[in-house]
């Protein structure tokens, strides 16, 4: 899969904004600040594509991303459990996200970012339990994998595994935006599961 022609083709924060369901769609979900805009620039060889910040909760909508003249898509959604915004706002979010992940019959999958410098949290280890009870396959990308210790890899990458109660099915990719590390291995799992999938399967 060839990562151009990639632009912004639309931001939602209701189920009546979003673009047409002609298309398939590829959702990325974490916590706040994991690294999913960073991820999406590396993809796409775009260092402004999506906007970064150091500050969590910048991302407050949801972001579509057409490739290739929108034969697919990318979409950002807002980061979870960020504690310094209001609950209001954090409730806001939440169910954001849930209308899109509960009501998008043309998404073909949900890929999870956890930080690998640190444990799932809870809300990590909800969103696990949803994608799977809504029967997508678990894959998780495990971000900022550059800033471990070589000793701490392995330990970090089997404690998220196991937190997350993956499976011989699931898909674990140790991946930095900085490094490059996993973005082949993602480009390839992304024409994995785009080459299985037509809109009227769903």
């Amino acid at each position: 899969m060839d990562f151009v022609e990639v632009d912004l083709l639309k931001t939602a924060v209701s189920f009546e904004q979003y673009p047409d369901t002609l298309v398939p769609e590829i959702a990325l979900v974490g916590r706040s600040n994991v690294g999913k805009s960073s991820l999406i620039n590396c993809l796409t060889n775009r260092n402004k594509l999506a906007r970064t910040s150091s500050t969590p909760g910048k991302t407050a909508t949801i972001n579509f991303y057409q490739i290739q003249k929108d034969r697919y898509r990318i979409v950002d959604l807002p980061g979870y459990g960020y504690a310094k915004v209001s609950k209001a706002e954090q409730e806001k979010w939440s169910a954001m996200i849930d209308t899109y992940l509960s009501k998008r019959y043309n998404l073909v999958q949900v890929i999870q970012l956890v930080d690998a410098r640190h444990a799932p949290s809870k809300d990590d280890i909800t969103m696990a339990d949803w994608i799977r009870h809504y029967n997508f396959n678990t894959i998780v990308v495990a971000t900022k994998i550059d800033k471990l210790k070589k000793s701490q890899i392995d330990k970090n990458l089997t404690e998220i595994y196991n937190d997350l109660q993956m499976d011989n099915n699931s898909i674990l990719i140790p991946f930095s935006a900085e490094k490059r590390t996993g973005r082949n291995d993602l480009i390839a799992l992304f024409d994995e599961i785009l080459s299985n999938y037509s809109i009227s399967e769903k």
